[in-house]
């Protein structure tokens, strides 16, 4: 199996999903269910179709989470090396001199909305144990990218 590699706060986000789909949401789906049954003729019910889907859905995204959860590997940030690992968080300068700041994690807790990139992404990976003043060079669907390293910093 493979391990899932996660911050403590990406266990702890994982372990409060699978809470909150375990004693929140299936108990809802369940409900919800219970309900468009009472609607009569199953075969024509878009209702208890559409809520036996959702279940159907939660219980693969159960699955999933303890899946993981059985193969998880925390992550304790570097505090001390200058290299970028987990848990950094990242700035770096683009060709145009743009700039974006990253923290770097594993696949499980990726999210960009909250500029959390994977290790395993081409950008995570170019920048994963490099440093300060290093550029980098990955591949975009529009072709290769660079990137400047301008700070990296240790969360604590």
């Amino acid at each position: 199996m493979k391990k899932t590699i996660v911050t403590k706060e990406g266990l702890q986000k994982l372990q409060d999903e699978l809470n909150e789909l375990k004693t929140v949401t299936r108990v809802k789906v369940g409900e919800d269910l219970k309900k468009a049954r009472a609607f009569g003729d199953l075969s024509e019910n878009s209702e208890y179709d559409e809520a036996k889907n959702e279940q159907a859905k939660v219980e693969g995204r159960i699955l999933e989470l303890e899946e993981m959860l059985k193969n998880v590997e925390v992550i304790e940030s570097a505090k001390t090396s200058n290299a970028i690992g987990f848990g950094s968080t990242v700035t770096v300068v683009d060709e145009d001199g743009d700039e974006e700041t990253y923290i770097i994690v594993g696949a499980a807790e990726a999210n960009f909305l909250e500029s959390k990139i994977s290790n395993e992404s081409p950008i995570g990976a170019a920048l994963f144990g490099k440093a300060v003043g290093e550029t980098v060079e990955f591949d975009t669907p529009a072709g290769k990218s660079t990137l400047t390293i301008k700070e990296v910093t240790h969360n604590k």
